[in-house]
């Protein structure tokens, strides 16, 4: 079985928000896939969104109430980014060879 500090941060949380892990060592699972698709969609819609951004902060007539929206937007896409790095860092330093 995996040993404690090799769980898998999903990319989802569970309940008030709390950190979701999996602890398998079948990284081809049913659970492990499904979170592989989501961190790539996650990452896709961060990409989207960083040129969505470019194009809005270029365009002069953007108002207060598209910046509000697009910097909660970015923020929710970088809290995602962020999960998925610290999830793939984390299988990275629990595969490397001790």
């Amino acid at each position: 079985m995996t040993a404690p500090n090799e769980l898998r941060l999903l990319p989802w949380t569970g309940p008030d928000g709390k950190p979701c892990y999996l602890s398998t060592d079948d990284r081809g699972g049913y659970v492990s896939r499904l979170a592989d698709n989501i961190e790539a969609v996650q990452l896709g819609t961060a990409a989207e969104l960083l040129e969505e951004a470019s194009e809005t902060l270029d365009d002069q007539d953007t108002g207060p109430n598209d910046l509000r929206h697009l910097a909660h937007d970015l923020g929710s896409a970088l809290r995602d980014v962020l999960r998925v790095a610290a999830s793939r860092g984390h299988l990275l330093a629990a595969s490397e060879p001790r």
